[in-house]
């Protein structure tokens, strides 16, 4: 991209050099147009001679056409010329020929022909003054003719002013051309005054059909709104446009807003989604976990009810035995009172057995308090332990909760950065996708500026060659006219000590053009270029 910004940069810096380089070539080539458009006026005295000595012959230019039915493009104020040039040595002609140079220009604030004033009248006259040498460089005299309506205004010396009105004004140019009748006679007045009579029917010939022209117009519109297709009036509905309009850029917008809304919507369900699914799925895992304990729960009951079962065992077996015991000291004590025997024998004293029942009691009491002590402290310790197991169990399970909740918080969490992501994913890829697709376009959009640019480039320096070749041409043609005038000066200077042959020797001198062009060049690229042009003759 910095590189098709710097061609481009590069191109257009070119081309206005190259423009700013053309500019003064063509200014150049505009006055060397002008030259030799009019070499007459560089003449020095408003004649020009050929080469072969005769007169030439009456010769009309006319720079632009003037007639009845002609529409012009120029630009308002500016004259039309139409010239008549006659040429010829030596002191001015008589009769029709007085006159050698006729210049007529029209001036008006329209693009029509003149017809109303404002107009004026431009005689351009050339003669010698009375008293002229043949031969001698002839002074140039100018009549101007300014005309206002009604009448006519002469201007310029040796002329009086007058106003006449309207088609009279040819006794006022022949009272205001005194001057001319001193110096050009009879015929000068003739002619002038057949001059003036073409003018007068000239103008009449323009108001007729200027006349017509308006009749033609008028029957043309006339037509046209006849028969011409109907131009309705829509601007009533401008109004009503612009309402519907407005009201379709309202709704565009609050459809976009309206879309922008739901996108947003939709988001936030999905997010909301995400986390339900998530939070679902961690009441899930508790539930499962709460029903785990729940087990271990149910087998510390069954463990702690199998205890008291066998405790309770344990106290009904003591009772029995304590039980059997008693019948059976009962039943000893009851077949000892039956007996009735009394057995003496000459021996130690026989032990109670009141006593030692109440020490075999005492024993089996103590016996059984152990054993029950004993029960307890094992129960005991084994409630404790399974107590301190449930409870360690209990820790451990709140704390793998804990841990099972705040990694199921990480997760939902990067479950949703990683859908935040994804989605800022997406965006970016569109993002990308139609930044892709915009500089694509701009890409094809400077390719083609730089396709015009180039072609543009390419015809400037074509038409810069083809200015520069037409400018050689003209300056050619420029110094060869410079040749003829010289030798034109000369031979009305020298008279006939100035030979034609070395006239036409001098003018078909060797002429060489030197062109020299200069071009400044930075890392291979041209910065500048400065074209130099010399003529050198031989």
């Amino acid at each position: 991209m910095e590189q098709l910004n710097g061609i481009l940069l590069h191109l257009e810096s070119e081309l206005a050099q190259t423009r700013a380089e053309a500019q003064p070539q063509a200014q150049e080539y505009e006055a060397l147009l002008n030259t030799v458009v009019s070499p007459s006026s560089r003449a020095g005295g408003g004649q020009q001679v050929g080469l072969r000595g005769g007169p030439r012959r009456g010769r009309a230019r006319a720079v632009s056409p003037v007639g009845s039915g002609f529409r012009r493009a120029p630009a308002v104020g500016r004259p039309h010329f139409c010239d008549y040039n006659w040429v010829g040595c030596g002191p001015p002609p008589s009769s029709a020929k007085a006159l050698s140079s006729c210049r007529l220009a029209f001036l008006s604030s329209t693009h029509e022909l003149p017809t109303r004033p404002p107009y004026f009248y431009h005689y351009r006259v050339p003669w010698a003054l009375p008293g002229a040498q043949h031969g001698a460089r002839p002074v140039r005299q100018r009549a101007r003719v300014y005309g206002k309506a009604p009448g006519v205004l002469v201007r310029g010396s040796p002329w009086s002013r007058s106003q006449l009105p309207g088609r009279h004004g040819v006794r006022a140019w022949r009272s205001g051309m005194g001057g001319l009748a001193g110096m050009g006679g009879s015929d000068g007045r003739r002619h002038g005054k057949g001059l003036n009579d073409r003018l007068a029917s000239y103008l009449d010939r323009v108001r007729s059909l200027e006349t017509e022209n308006r009749r033609l117009e008028s029957k043309i519109r006339e037509h046209l709104e006849k028969k011409g297709p109907q131009v309705r009036d829509w601007s009533h509905y401008f109004k009503i446009i612009e309402d519907l309009r407005a009201q379709i850029f309202a709704n565009t917008v609050d459809n976009a807003r309206i879309v922008l809304q739901i996108d947003n919507a939709r988001l936030a369900a999905d997010d909301f989604r995400v986390k339900y699914e998530t939070e679902l799925a961690m009441r899930q895992s508790v539930e499962n976990d709460i029903h785990g304990l729940r087990k271990v729960i149910d087998d510390t009951n069954v463990t702690r009810l199998q205890l008291e079962t066998e405790i309770e065992a344990l106290k009904e077996e003591l009772l029995f035995m304590k039980k059997n015991h008693e019948e059976e000291v009962k039943g000893l004590q009851a077949q000892i009172a039956s007996s009735g025997l009394t057995v003496e024998v000459d021996a130690p004293k026989s032990q109670d057995l009141a006593k030692i029942m109440a020490d075999i009691r005492a024993q089996y009491d103590e016996l059984a308090r152990k054993n029950r002590e004993e029960l307890d402290k094992y129960w005991s310790q084994q409630i404790e332990e399974s107590t301190t197991v449930v409870t360690t169990q209990s820790a451990e399970v709140g704390a793998a909760e804990t841990t099972l909740t705040e990694l199921r918080r990480t997760v939902q969490s990067l479950e949703i950065d990683l859908d935040s992501m994804r989605n800022l994913k997406a965006s970016l890829e569109n993002s990308l996708r139609e930044v892709e697709a915009r500089y694509a376009l701009q890409m094809e959009q400077l390719n083609g500026i730089l396709l015009h640019l180039e072609s543009e480039l390419a015809q400037t320096r074509a038409e810069g060659q083809r200015q520069a070749q037409e400018y050689e041409a003209l300056l050619n043609i420029k110094v060869k006219l410079e040749a003829e005038i010289a030798t034109y000066r000369r031979l009305l200077e020298d008279g006939e000590e100035f030979n034609l042959g070395d006239a036409l020797d001098s003018s078909n001198s060797m002429q060489t053009i030197q062109k020299t062009t200069t071009r400044r060049i930075v890392d291979g690229k041209v910065v500048s270029e400065t074209n130099d042009t010399k003529v050198l003759r031989h």
